[in-house]
């Protein structure tokens, strides 16, 4: 049984920003970084619970999209029949483990059947799992070099090819990556860093009050998580409800040249390289927007969005301390006009 998501007390910001990537999962994913104890891989897998629904092609293993990027089986199945029968499947939330090796990543191709058959047989990994999916890796900042090459490879081009003794194989391998990080334990490679859309930095609840709350909440899932679902059933199911109905209207919010124009003078003014952070702010503030239920970007939606958005983007100088990028930010917030 996993603990509700909806039930995890305060870390607002990190609920936010999980809540938005499943709104519109080209966001990018979601950095967590913060101490040990904060809720990071509790709220992750508590996420799976509110994930809603997607169109497949029936008995893929791959989820592929109908109308999207194929498989070599189901560009087989297009051809030779077609047509491609569907099926609807839960989004999940697929964990990749710290010592993961390559072939378990990205899956493996029998060399002696392809050429005593002339045929392919390849044992999918977990980026065939994670298409289409949440892909969560914890401790991320602690992953060996090779295997963030081949992450970084998947997400940059949306597909998996693995190729052995002049055979390949390639499907479609677009994931949501989601990691999460104590800092104290090593930096993260700048280019995987880039690769999350969004970031937050939690900390441990300093309201004793809510400190309380939290160990109220402990006992009694403790106790008997199935009682404790159910006493928060309503709760998940009005979020996910939201959810589904903020997916529908996304494209109804309205990206005007003001909102456009705000964006840009916010990242222009922090000299960010590249349009990665624009892009990646504009489509934040619009998922806020359509999960607040508006057809209107406003400037609240702008400021949230550009938290979420720039903090890991931004370069620190020699010597600078830890948290003068948060102070950049606000500084460059303030120049926003109203």
């Amino acid at each position: 049984m996993i603990f509700p998501f909806t039930a995890v007390v305060g870390q607002e910001e990190m609920k936010t920003g999980l809540i938005i990537n499943v709104i519109d999962p080209s966001i990018g994913g979601l950095l967590i970084m913060g101490e040990k104890g904060t809720a990071k891989s509790t709220a992750v897998r508590a996420l799976a619970e509110l994930l809603p629904e997607m169109v497949t092609v029936k008995g893929c293993p791959f989820n592929c999209d109908p109308d999207g990027i194929l498989c070599g089986g189901c560009k087989d199945t297009l051809k030779n029949e077609e047509h491609l029968h569907r099926e609807r499947k839960k989004m999940r939330v697929v964990e990749l483990p710290l010592g993961i090796t390559e072939d378990r990543l990205v899956g493996t191709l029998d060399i002696e059947h392809a050429l005593r058959k002339g045929e392919k047989r390849f044992e999918p990994g977990i980026l065939a799992d994670a298409n289409r999916n949440f892909l969560y890796v914890d401790e991320v900042n602690l992953l060996e070099d090779h295997i963030v090459d081949l992450l970084l490879d998947s997400a940059a081009m949306g597909v998996n090819t693995v190729e052995r003794e002049g055979v390949s194989f390639t499907h479609p391998a677009k994931f949501i990556l989601v990691g999460t990080m104590n800092p104290e334990e090593g930096d993260l490679r700048p280019q995987l860093l880039d690769r999350f859309g969004l970031s937050v930095h939690v900390v441990s609840i300093g309201d004793k009050d809510m400190r309380m709350e939290i160990l109220r909440r402990k006992a009694a899932f403790d106790a008997d998580p199935a009682v404790f679902a159910v006493g928060w059933s309503a709760e998940q199911k009005n979020l996910a409800e939201k959810i589904i109905a903020a997916q529908r209207s996304l494209n109804d919010v309205q990206l005007s040249d003001d909102v456009l124009e705000k964006i840009v003078s916010i990242t222009a003014a922090l000299n960010l390289d590249g349009h990665r952070a624009d892009i990646v702010m504009m489509k934040a503030a619009r998922a806020l927007a359509a999960f607040r239920q508006s057809e209107v970007i406003t400037g609240a939606d702008i400021r949230e969005a550009a938290s979420l958005s720039l903090t890991h983007r931004m370069k620190r100088l020699p010597f600078e301390a830890i948290g003068g990028e948060n102070e950049k930010l606000q500084a460059a917030l303030a120049e926003m006009t109203p």
